[in-house]
């Protein structure tokens, strides 16, 4: 993470790193799913430790963000670490 960037940019990762679930700084989202590759991408706000979804499909979702762990639509999916 960057100085200052907000916690939630990043990576977030199920358990068995089936979603891949990408935060992107300019307010955007990329989910992979297995091995399908950018299965969703949308839009994301925040509002708090509140995130609302919206698919480039006009789906939309949310979750919350909860003692370092993000709940989102019946999953949970862990911060992935980089190691630089």
């Amino acid at each position: 993470m960057k100085p200052n960037e907000p916690f939630y940019i990043g990576t977030w990762v199920t358990a068995d790193g089936h979603i891949r679930h990408t935060l992107l700084p300019n307010g955007r989202y990329d989910e992979d799913r297995g091995r399908r590759k950018s299965a969703y991408r949308g839009r994301y706000t925040m509002t708090g430790n509140h995130i609302d979804y919206l698919d480039d499909t006009g789906f939309t979702a949310d979750g919350d963000f909860r003692e370092g762990i993000l709940y989102h639509a019946g999953m949970i999916l862990y911060k992935e670490e980089k190691n630089d």
